[in-house]
């Protein structure tokens, strides 16, 4: 099975349904939004399950694709730098450019109809290369976009897949706007909006936009020192790529628990450490099991980093519905080596505590991810379809080493294979 498959149906434009005042003004990026411009789209979506909707009790398509216009149009009311594209105050004396949102250029957010001959169960449990490329073409953006593209490309493109009995809606949304916290907050106003019938209402939580800064910082004076995209933006072709295996393991409240408590009991002899967390339980694992199934020089120094939220941990703290980039990385550092000698408990002691939040778009399946941002190695959490403290694991590895994970026997007494109803 191969991306011709991926039939498209139909393409529209969505703007936002009404005017927004804020939008006539340049809408600037932080330094941390900034940051970003070389890193590929957020590429994320959510699969559910086929409907029966409508007093006939038939499902329609085309109620369903109506039903989500008519509710992303009212959202983009709240989101509306996303309806805009990038672009550039150029200052040729000094060889420097400002980057930022004009939400008055482009055609606004691309909403994409397509269709695939592809089962919610293929997609759930196969490990196949083959799948996998087919789940990939339910993303935008895969022909090595950078966020920088969004000058030209969408800041935003929804594609709704039909699959033979699901429906899997795919985000790719331009990184230099938003952060995973973003992103799933647009999801959550969304899916809000959408089942209330894509009325006007008075949301929960309205996004923040306006741009936090330091002090020293002035956002309408952060030129980059280029005038040429080229002169700073690296391009990952997929094509350059190698191949690497996605697999997602599915780890259940009772086993995730288990882990917690296990890593524990290991250290408790150490009376004045915290008590460690099923995140830093769970990534423990993840970390151990990588290794051995890599199989790295014992001498080698390995890197854990995990993304981290700075909202909370801002001075003074910002809100959950700061929109935009808030984000730094952590660090945990080991030889290959000392896991050999050592238990769960101590590899998450190398762990600060983090917090993985994800809010729910209706009912859906499971969430997938499309070619972004992908190496070996990398390690993406979302909470478990039954919920409970379950937790679902995405791995990249290049196949040897995933067939190796796969026969893990420590990692394979927690994780379950994936799920295939």
């Amino acid at each position: 099975m191969n991306s011709q498959r991926v039939n498209h149906i139909s393409e529209y434009f969505i703007r936002p349904k009404y005017e927004v005042e804020e939008s006539k003004q340049p809408y600037y990026l932080s330094p941390w939004d900034l940051v970003l411009l070389g890193a590929h789209y957020n590429q994320k979506g959510l699969l559910f399950m086929k409907p029966e909707i409508g007093q006939d009790g038939l499902f329609s398509m085309d109620r369903v694709l109506e039903s989500l216009k008519d509710s992303l149009a009212l959202t983009l009311v709240h989101f509306y730098p996303l309806a805009g594209q990038l672009a550039n105050m150029v200052d040729h004396d000094r060889h420097r450019s400002l980057v930022f949102v004009d939400y008055n250029k482009g055609p606004g957010v691309r909403f994409v109809h397509a269709t695939v001959d592809v089962k919610v169960s293929d997609v759930l449990s196969s490990a196949d290369y083959y799948i996998q490329s087919v789940v990939k073409c339910f993303f935008d953006h895969n022909n090595g976009e950078v966020n920088y593209d969004g000058h030209t490309r969408p800041l935003l493109t929804v594609q709704v897949m039909e699959l033979v009995d699901g429906i899997f809606i795919g985000c790719p949304m331009n990184h230099a706007i938003v952060d995973g916290t973003s992103f799933w907050h647009f999801w959550n106003v969304w899916s809000e909006i959408h089942q209330v019938g894509g009325i006007p209402i008075s949301i929960t939580r309205s996004p923040i936009h306006k741009r936090w800064v330091p002090d020293c910082y002035d956002l309408a004076n952060l030129f980059l020192p280029h005038i040429h995209p080229d002169e700073f933006i690296r391009r990952y072709e997929p094509s350059s790529q190698p191949v690497l295996r996605e697999q997602v393991f599915h780890f259940s409240s009772e086993n995730v628990n288990a882990l917690k408590a296990k890593a524990n009991e290991e250290i408790s002899h150490e009376s004045e450490i915290p008590k460690i967390s099923s995140f830093q339980a769970l990534m423990s694992l993840v970390w151990r099991s990588i290794i051995r199934a890599r199989g790295l020089d014992p001498n080698r120094e390995t890197h854990c980093k995990l993304g981290v939220d700075n909202r909370r941990r801002s001075d003074p703290p910002l809100r959950e519905e700061y929109f935009g980039n808030s984000l730094s990385t952590a660090i945990a550092t080991a030889r290959v080596g000392e896991f050999a000698h050592h238990g769960i408990g101590w590899a998450a002691l190398l762990f600060p505590v983090y917090e993985d939040r994800l809010d729910g778009h209706g009912k859906p399946v499971a969430v997938r991810s499309g070619y972004a941002n992908k190496f070996g190695g990398k390690v993406t959490a979302f909470p478990g379809y039954e919920g409970g403290g379950s937790v679902d694991i995405e791995i990249c590895l290049p196949p040897d080493s995933m067939s190796a994970l796969e026969l893990d026997e420590e990692f394979m007494a927690y994780a379950s294979p994936p799920r295939n109803d």
